[in-house]
C-alpha cells in the first residue's frame, strides 16, 4: 500500500483517475479505424493523442521517481523543443491499438501510485517550474481533459463539462506569466481577477483581486478550452475589461513547452 499524500493532492489525483476513466471508456469502444481517426491537432490521431498521454504519464513518473534521468529527457527536449513532442506521440501511435491502450492503463496507475506516495513538500522537475504533488497531478488532468478534447472532436462526440475542470482553470489563471514568458513578453505587474462560471451553473469559480481592474469573466468551460489551445478566443463566450485582459486572452497558454499556435476560429479552415 501507498500512503495518500494529504489534502488536495489526494482530491486531485482522485478526479485525475475519474478523468482518465471517462476517456478510457471513449477509447476502449473504438474499431481499429477510429483510432486512425484525425483529429483537430495537424498529423496527429486518435492514437497519437493516447500516445502522447501515455508519453507524458511516463516523463512524470520519471520526473517523480528519478529526477536525475529526467533531467536528461529534459536535455533531449531542449535540442529539439519543436519536434519532440511529435516524436513521442509518433512512435507511440505506431503500436497496435490494444497495446497503447494497456500501456496508457499501467502507466497512469503508475504514476498514481508514485504521486500518492510522494513526500507532502516534494517538488518535482518538470518542462517547466517545478511543481508540488497535486499542481502535477492537475496539470495531467488538465492534458487528458484537453487531449480527450480532441479525442471527442475528431468521433463527434459531446462530453459533459464537470466540476473536474475548477483544476484546469486554477492552472490556466497561475500560468498567466507563464504565457507571457514563453513569448518573450513581460507579463503585467499587476493581478487580474477571473471570474469563471463552473459548468452546473451553480457557482462562480473566483481567482485574484476583488478590486483588480483587469478582469476575464464567463464559462469556466470556455476559459479551460481558451488556457489549452482547444479553441479559438472568437469562438468563446470569455469576457476581458482592460487591455492587458485582453491581450492575455491571446496568448493565453496553461501547458509547459514553446509558444503554441492555438486553433484558428471556426470556420475560417
Amino acid at each position: 500500500m501507498f500512503p495518500p499524500a494529504p489534502g488536495l493532492a489526494v482530491a486531485v489525483l482522485d478526479d485525475l483517475r475519474q478523468e482518465s476513466r471517462e476517456l478510457d471508456r471513449l477509447a476502449a469502444e473504438l474499431s481499429p479505424e477510429r483510432w486512425r481517426a484525425a483529429t483537430p491537432a495537424p498529423g496527429w490521431t486518435v492514437a497519437h493523442q493516447i500516445a502522447h498521454l501515455a508519453w507524458t504519464d511516463a516523463a512524470a513518473l520519471l520526473a517523480a521517481t528519478d529526477p536525475h534521468a529526467f533531467a536528461a529527457e529534459v536535455e533531449k527536449a531542449l535540442a529539439a523543443p519543436e519536434s519532440f513532442v511529435d516524436e513521442g506521440a509518433r512512435a507511440g501511435a505506431a503500436a497496435p491499438p490494444g497495446e497503447l491502450l494497456a500501456r496508457w492503463r499501467e502507466g497512469r496507475e503508475r504514476l498514481q501510485h508514485a504521486l500518492r506516495a510522494a513526500p507532502p513538500d516534494a517538488r518535482l522537475p518538470w518542462y517547466g517550474p517545478p511543481m508540488g504533488v497535486a499542481s502535477m497531478a492537475s496539470a495531467r488532468l488538465m492534458e487528458t481533459w484537453a487531449h480527450g478534447q480532441d479525442i471527442a472532436d475528431a468521433l463527434g462526440a459531446v462530453r459533459t463539462p464537470t466540476a473536474r475542470l475548477r483544476h484546469v482553470a486554477r492552472i490556466g489563471v497561475r500560468t498567466r506569466d507563464y504565457a507571457y514568458g514563453a513569448r518573450g513578453l513581460t507579463p503585467p505587474a499587476d493581478a487580474f481577477r477571473v471570474e469563471l462560471t463552473a459548468p452546473d451553473g451553480t457557482e462562480v469559480w473566483e481567482y485574484g483581486p476583488e478590486d483588480a481592474p483587469q478582469r476575464v469573466t464567463g464559462p469556466a468551460v470556455d476559459f479551460c478550452l481558451l488556457v489549452t489551445q482547444r479553441s479559438h478566443r472568437a469562438d468563446l463566450a470569455l469576457r476581458a475589461e482592460g487591455p492587458d485582459a485582453d491581450r492575455w486572452l491571446d496568448i493565453a497558454q496553461a501547458f509547459a513547452g514553446p509558444a503554441g499556435p492555438g486553433r484558428p476560429p471556426k470556420g475560417s479552415i
